[in-house]
């Protein structure tokens, strides 16, 4: 092991194992009752040890999108947020346009992997996806793509293996 992958598992040796993660599903045809990605992201999120800081289902409309963000990031009890729906280029596809304004600093990388990833499984339809991350204050932010394929790819290549990690370096002050 290189000396730069041991300094990185030593981060993410010290990081927080337990997170409170909020999860927004946005979608206009979603219920409690029927959405599958929120309902995927909270069990993934259970698997790994982390909790549930709070779940939203909220419509695929900017303001409405941009103020629950804005509301939860203010919370002292929540670490991180997952945001699934609305990321690809259908009229009604908004949600980056709502979140990425609130990012006081983006996590292009995050983006750039997820579609690498994607067009692993799916092919050229990865370059659809417009989903992002970024840190709002000190709290990570990833807006996925809401089938529940990507939720599942976005979750357990990307999010999980690196958020303590994250949360732990937002957090410096």
């Amino acid at each position: 092991m290189t000396a730069r992958h041991e300094s990185v598992d030593a981060h993410r040796a010290a990081a927080r194992q337990s997170l409170a993660i909020f999860v927004l599903t946005v979608s206009d045809s979603r219920s409690p009752a029927d959405d599958r990605s929120g309902d995927r992201i909270v069990s993934l999120l259970s698997e790994a040890g982390h909790q549930l800081a709070g779940r939203a289902i909220v419509p695929d409309e900017a303001s409405r999108i941009a103020a629950c963000v804005t509301e939860t990031a203010k919370l002292e009890s929540v670490d991180a947020i997952v945001v699934a729906g609305g990321t690809g280029v259908a009229p009604r596809d908004v949600t980056p346009e709502a979140v990425e304004p609130l990012f006081t600093k983006s996590l292009a990388g995050f983006g750039e992997l997820f579609r690498s990833l994607s067009f692993a499984e799916i092919g050229a339809a990865a370059m659809l996806s417009r989903a992002t991350a970024g840190l709002i204050g000190d709290k990570p932010v990833f807006v996925l793509p809401g089938s529940t394929a990507a939720v599942k790819l976005a979750m357990e290549k990307l999010i999980l293996p690196e958020i303590g990690h994250l949360v732990s370096l937002a957090a410096r002050r």
